[in-house]
């Protein structure tokens, strides 16, 4: 089953504030590049009324679509959440850290620290119960995650691959095609993950 993921976030860095910032940083990029709303909209297979309603700051999008977005902007997704530090050293206040998915039981993915796009590296924190789940459809070609398990067991499935990644283990995945994580054991999984893509 795969779960909606939407972006929210916990106290000090609220759901408004993301939605402003993304919002923001996309309108921004179309203006410098003078580019319409359809042409985004086909760059990153999102529908025109979705991009507008983003731009709005009234919509909620999925990590999915913020990766779509992002990747036909040459950015990355901690870009457009305001998480990519640009000077030499740039430091990211806790509560500036956004939860940009929530499970429905309580889990959370946490956009740690990014760098800029397109070339970039992202380092997240991911928390989930028994039972919950996160689907992706597959990111640009190329992108690959590093895991560690600091708690519980991470089932991991990429295509047709399965792998069970115990407390204290790490692995190494390419990404670029669909892949989901799940909690399938009876107590709470904790791991860091940092996704690299590279564009050729």
């Amino acid at each position: 089953m795969t779960q909606k993921v939407n972006i929210l976030t916990e106290s000090g860095a609220d759901v408004n504030s993301v939605s402003l910032a993304v919002a923001e940083r996309i309108k921004d990029f179309r203006k410098q590049k003078k580019l319409t709303l359809d042409e985004l909209s086909r760059r990153a297979s999102v529908s025109k009324g979705m991009l507008v309603e983003i731009e709005k700051g009234a919509a909620n999008p999925s990590i999915a679509i913020l990766c779509k977005i992002s990747a036909a902007m040459g950015l990355s997704v901690a870009d457009i959440v305001n998480v990519a530090g640009k000077p030499a050293v740039h430091l990211i206040e806790q509560e500036d850290i956004p939860v940009l998915w929530r499970g429905e039981k309580g889990g959370t993915a946490r956009l740690l620290a990014g760098t800029s796009g397109p070339d970039m590296v992202e380092l997240w924190r991911w928390e989930m119960y028994p039972g919950e789940l996160f689907s992706s459809s597959g990111h640009p070609a190329g992108t690959f995650e590093l895991f560690h398990i600091e708690e519980g067991t991470l089932t991991l499935q990429v295509e047709n691959a399965e792998l069970r990644i115990n407390t204290g283990c790490s692995a190494v995945a390419r990404t670029d095609v669909p892949h989901h994580y799940t909690n399938a054991g009876d107590s709470k999984l904790i791991f860091t993950m940092t996704v690299a893509e590279r564009y050729f």
